[in-house]
This record gives structure tokens, sequence and C-alpha cells, in this order.
């Protein structure tokens, strides 16, 4: 029972200095610092449950998002929360559609990321009131109700309300039973971690060691293999590195010290993955690529090598080409039989992804875009134009879960392969249960789909992800996952929490 009057909204700078170890680096975004607008949305309800928000940057200019939240304010205060969800659509217009905001969108850049944090706070408040994880709220919900909340301005040349519908219906069909496998065996996963462009050969070198070793463990069903011992003492000695922290027991491999297997000695406190052979092996990577061709094909040759040829290898270039240079330098890189290469050029460039699309047809290798396509219109665009073979959604990116599930159904519609964005500050978290829904009511398929995994700053949030033999497990818990630790938010707010006075104490000296 959706219940309550909005009577605060407070937003926060929260900033984690991931700089400071390369994490996240790629070609066009060498120094990022993972942020986030952090949303509170509070009611005057007597249960007292908050809803939380996020919005994901790369530190400088989050400061810019805080104030976009502030301006959408008034738009959810003193609204009752029955008559917000009661008009989903009609309350989405509403913030888009401000008459003096949208000058600075409309519906994309500073404002629509705001937009994106506010709504994904009133996501987390309905699901909690309704006692249920956000991908639940979805699954449970009659279609009719989910195509409400849906603005479907400016797609219906390919989307309208009675397709949705339709396809929604259709997902009813065999849905208990895809409920069933994903609460068996969750989502597939693919992992990012392993090849940061910021990270020394050293690194790289480690991770695909750590990758093997546990492969080894893997394949030994009787469990006999040395690897298995290796991966379970990893697991046991904890963690001391940011990425992997796989500590090496001793005199198991002569002549190899303990040490932590980070580029920089700056690591991160608390970061970490399973280490488990049973959860951490992962069978599909991705690499960063862009900065330079030849340095390109000696990572890839190297990741490939470590990862076998029986592995998944994706490429991402994170918009650094023009449209001519990315063919080329796919070219050159096609011995390395990737995937997919993700935002070859400008995400605003429909047509140049339409181009490049064509031309890597027969090298093999398909395109991925969509985390920073602004809106649900570049997406009806990109598949209008058979421009993408892989389609990413962003939790934070787009409005909210509104304008997603018209992504969703419109992928559907073009039966084009949903492979989620993920990573950043919650990500994770929330995305999670959009790509879980979209499997239960939507595409009804896992062929060529998977999500993306990054394993940075899961620790600060109250229910972070789960992943077991690489893949997403359904969240239980009520909410849409976004709620961070408290502690976690006061020493990361920024510029006063106490990590940010140190290190900007450290940079005055």
């Amino acid at each position: 029972m959706v219940r309550g009057r909005v009577s605060r909204l407070s937003v926060r700078d929260v900033r984690f200095p991931t700089s400071l170890g390369g994490h996240g680096s790629d070609a066009m975004h060498t120094d990022p610092d993972y942020s986030a607008a952090y949303v509170i949305i509070e009611t005057d309800a007597e249960d007292g449950l908050k809803g939380y928000g996020i919005t994901f940057t790369l530190g400088k200019g989050t400061e810019v998002v805080v104030c976009a939240v502030n301006a959408l304010a008034h738009h959810v205060l003193n609204k009752d929360l029955k008559d917000i969800v009661g008009d989903f659509r009609g309350f989405y217009r509403q913030l888009t559609s401000d008459g003096q905001l949208r000058w600075i969108g409309p519906e994309k850049g500073v404002v629509h990321l705001a937009t994106a944090a506010v709504l994904n706070a009133v996501w987390d408040l309905w699901a909690k009131q309704e006692g249920k994880p956000l991908w639940k709220l979805l699954v449970d919900m009659d279609p009719r109700t989910l195509v409400s909340c849906i603005d479907f301005r400016y797609i219906t040349d390919v989307l309208t309300e009675e397709d949705a519908y339709e396809i929604l219906q259709k997902g009813q069909v065999g849905k208990k039973e895809r409920e069933g496998h994903m609460l068996a065996h969750g989502y597939p996963a693919y992992t990012t971690s392993c090849a940061w462009l910021g990270y020394s050969d050293d690194t790289l070198k480690q991770v695909g060691m750590w990758t093997w070793f546990c492969r080894q463990a893997e394949c030994r069903e009787d469990k006999t293999s040395p690897f298995v011992d290796l991966v379970q003492s990893m697991r046991e000695n904890g963690s001391r590195c940011c990425v992997w922290g796989a500590l090496f027991k001793p005199g198991l491999f002569a002549g190899r010290e303990r040490r932590p297997l980070c580029r920089k000695s700056q690591c991160l406190p608390k970061q970490r993955i399973e280490l488990n052979y049973k959860t951490s092996v992962f069978h599909r990577f991705k690499v960063k690529v862009g900065a330079d061709v030849q340095d390109d094909m000696r990572r890839c040759r190297l990741i490939r090598d470590m990862i076998g040829p029986e592995n998944t290898l994706m490429m991402d270039a994170n918009q650094r080409w023009d449209v001519p240079e990315a063919v080329e330098w796919m070219s050159k890189l096609a011995e390395f039989k990737p995937l997919w290469i993700e935002e070859p050029t400008s995400p605003d460039d429909i047509l140049g992804h339409a181009a490049i699309s064509k031309a890597l047809v027969p090298l093999g290798i398909g395109v991925a875009t969509g985390e920073q396509c602004h809106n649900r219109v570049i997406f009806k665009q990109l598949l209008q134009a058979n421009a993408l073979q892989f389609l990413q959604i962003d939790s934070c990116r787009l409005g909210s879960v509104n304008e997603n599930l018209s992504v969703l159904l419109m992928a559907k519609k073009f039966e084009i392969p949903v492979c989620p964005h993920a990573g950043g500050v919650g990500l994770c978290e929330l995305v999670q249960h959009l790509i879980i829904f979209d499997y239960i009511s939507v595409s009804a398929s896992l062929e060529n789909r998977m999500c993306e995994y990054v394993d940075h700053l899961h620790e600060h949030f109250k229910y972070p992800v789960k992943i077991r033999q690489a893949s997403y497990m359904p969240p239980m818990d009520a909410g849409y996952s976004t709620e961070m630790k408290e502690e976690s938010v006061k020493k990361h707010q920024y510029p006063d929490g106490e990590v940010w006075k140190k290190l900007l104490a450290t940079q005055e000296n």
C-alpha cells in the first residue's frame, strides 16, 4: 500500500578517490573519481521508510548535478506518493518538461541525471513500501500499470502503448519458470575490472594469473588440483588489493613474495572480490582500448593469451574515435576475436555507429553502445538505423526505471539483446533489477545477453550485489538496492568528509 506525503528531499555529493589506483580509467576518462549525487526522500508516513536514489558521476561536476536536483525538488515536495505512482507518466513528464529547466536539457545532460536520481529514490521508496525488491515489484505489476509508467512521447513511430502492452502480455507466458531460473542461477555477468587502461602490465599479468588459477581450479571436478587450495587460501587470508585481493600462499610458489596486486600502494580499503573458484570465475572479459593502437594490440594479446581462446573478449573505446578511425583500428584488433566494440565513436552519432556496424560485419565484430545515450529517442534511432548489435542501458543516465522500461521494450521489438552498462557507484546494484525484470517479463531470453560487473565500491552499500558463478543473484531485500552506508557517505562526502579533508590537505602541501 503506497502511503505518505513527501516531507523532505535532500541530496549529498559523495566521491571516492578511485583515480589514485587507476580504477575506471579509459581512453577518454583517464583519472575518474567515482562519485554520485545521492538523493534521500522522506515522507510523513508512520513507517519511517526513506527512498534513496543516485546518479553516477566522475568527480568534478557532481556539485552541478546536486544543484539540478535541488532545482527539481519543488516538483516532489508535499506530493502524496500515492498520487505520484498513480500517475507516474504524468509525474515523469512534469519533471522532464519543466517550462524553464527543460531549456538546459531537454531530457539530457545534467538535468536528466538529476531527474534519474530523484526518480530512482521514488522507485526505491515505492518498492520498500510494497515490501519487495524492485525487480519483483516490476515482475508482479499488471502490464497496464507498467505501461502507465512510460512516457511514449517521441517514440510512437516505433513503440505504441498497445505495442508495449502486447509485448508484456506475451511475457506473462512462462514467467514463473523464468523467475525460478533467476532465483536458482542468476543473470550472466562479465567483468571489466581486469583491464582498465590505467593498469600497468604487472597488474594485468597478476589479474591474468588469477584468472588462470581459477580456470585450473574450476576444471577439476574432484577438487584435487593444488590451485583449489590456493584459491581457498586467498579467500581465507582476506584481501590486500583493491582489485582482486589475492595473497599468494607461502611456499606454494618458490620465490614469490606475499604482496598486493595493485599498480600503486594506495589501495582503497576493503575493496575485494569473492575469492572462491565457485563465485569469481568469469568467462567473459572486457578490455579498454583506444589510446594507442600498438599498445592496444600488445595489451589485447596479453589478455587473450591469459583468458584463452574459449573465453569471450569484448573491447571498449569509450567514444575515442572518428568513424573511419574506428573501422581501421578495429580491423587491426580483429585478430583477438572480440565479440563487440563498445562506444567506438560519439554517442550522439547514430549514422556513424551504423557505418561502423556495417563495416565490421565481415570481421564478425558487433557494435555495443548506450551508457551515454541521452534518452529513449537516441535508442530509438540507433535501433531504426541498425546501428548496434548489443544495447546497453544505464540505470542512472536515462530517466530512471520509467525511461529504461521503454528502451527494454523497443529492444524486444527489434530483437536486439540488452547487455547493461554497470560499475561506477551503485550501477551494478541498480541495473541488476532492470535486467532480471527484462529476462522474466520482456525478453524471455539469455542468448547473447550479459550484464557488466565491476568489483568496486560495493562495500559502501547496505545491500550490495551478490555474484555467484559469475552471475548476478536476484536481490531479495525490499527496494532498489540504492541505500548507502551512512558511515561511508559521511567519510566520502565532498569536500568535508574525512577522506577528502585528508586528500585535499595533502594536495595543498
